[in-house]
């Protein structure tokens, strides 16, 4: 037990100086046009405290937070798509030393809940990347900026599973009335480690201190059910940053929902299997297939199922999505698809998806 908690303690002085609180404020004018009360996220004072709202409209105020790590010397730093989402914002990343430095937004990912962000400096600790998966049982560390208040806070626990799907809800309700965006993350990695708001963007590292994951979500109402993103995921977009100064993506452009035994029973399907394209019944005014998209050009219309991606059959175990990002945006791709049980082929090229 003494060894294990000395090791702790080691692993959490190797990594801490790598971590960073994100500050995400706007001016004045804009935190008026907000919904005020419902886009402060809750976190940021202590309960019972109001927030005082400056007199001089150029003065910024707080409207959220977050953490991230860096990961280049020169001041690359990996955080959360959601922490940073909003364009309006300002975003200042305090670094271990308490040096405040204003942060750049190079890419968010448009798929992946994922963000790159830059600020001016030099020689910064870095964080070490993990190169072997992660098992469940595994022991973890998350450390982050619980609440917006609590830097450097630090907890322990368990990998609880692999490759979860989650819907998790993006930005929205700003100024323009635009509502929340769902995405859907899959491949994701439950824990059992106290993960709290603020913590989003931060690192999960194992027993060696090499970080394994980005603390990305947490089910409210739950006991201990959080969800990171693999960090794989961030690598890839690391490479695209460098390859292309940005992250690429494929797209194709439709909606739907895999099939399994219990969808095909309850609505009379031809087959359990494959995508059966339809629209987001919870967005209103939201379509199947999106116009002049992959699939769109392609002949796919709503309630046809897709069966297989160049020749491979799609099912719950080899999802459409996760087929698509295997591939290239430009690669051409054949489908194979059943419209009224009657079974087609078409192709179409991918194209790169825009955040």
């Amino acid at each position: 037990m003494i060894s294990e908690e000395k090791q702790t303690i080691e692993v959490v002085k190797k990594v801490t100086p790598s971590v960073v609180n994100i500050v995400v404020s706007k001016a004045l004018p804009k935190v008026k046009e907000m919904a005020f009360g419902q886009m402060l996220s809750p976190g940021l004072l202590p309960h019972g405290e109001e927030m005082p709202l400056p007199q001089d409209p150029n003065e910024k105020v707080k409207v959220g937070g977050g953490s991230g790590f860096i990961v280049d010397p020169s001041g690359i730093i990996l955080t959360n798509k959601h922490v940073v989402i909003d364009p309006d914002a300002d975003y200042v990343v305090t670094t271990f030393d308490e040096q405040e430095h204003p942060a750049k937004v190079l890419t968010r990912d448009p798929i992946n809940d994922v963000a790159i962000l830059k600020i001016e400096a030099q020689d910064l600790p870095v964080v070490k990347f993990a190169s072997n998966a992660v098992e469940p049982g595994q022991t973890v560390i998350a450390i982050g900026n619980a609440l917006g208040l609590f830097s450097n806070t630090v907890s322990k626990g368990i990998i609880s599973g692999l490759s979860r799907k989650i819907s998790a809800a993006m930005g929205g309700g700003g100024p323009d009335g635009a509502a929340p965006t769902t995405e859907e993350l899959r491949g994701v990695i439950q824990t059992d480690v106290a993960i709290n708001q603020g913590n989003s963007g931060g690192p999960l590292i194992n027993m060696a201190g090499e970080v394994v994951g980005i603390n990305t979500a947490v089910i409210f109402g739950a006991q201990n059910i959080g969800f990171a993103i693999p960090i794989e995921w961030a690598k890839n977009d690391l490479q695209d940053l460098i390859k292309f100064g940005r992250i690429v993506r494929p797209y194709i452009g439709l909606r739907y929902v895999m099939l399994n035994k219990e969808i095909k029973k309850r609505y009379a399907l031809p087959v359990d299997y494959g995508a059966l394209v339809l629209k987001d019944a919870h967005f209103p005014g939201n379509h199947a297939v999106v116009k002049d998209s992959p699939a769109d050009k392609a002949g796919i219309k709503e309630n046809d199922i897709i069966t297989e991606l160049n020749g491979e059959k799609l099912d719950e175990k080899n999802d459409l999505s996760d087929k698509i990002q295997l591939l290239n945006a430009g690669d051409e791709i054949e489908l194979t698809f059943l419209r009224k049980s009657k079974a087609h082929k078409a192709k179409t090229v991918l194209q790169e998806r825009k955040s």
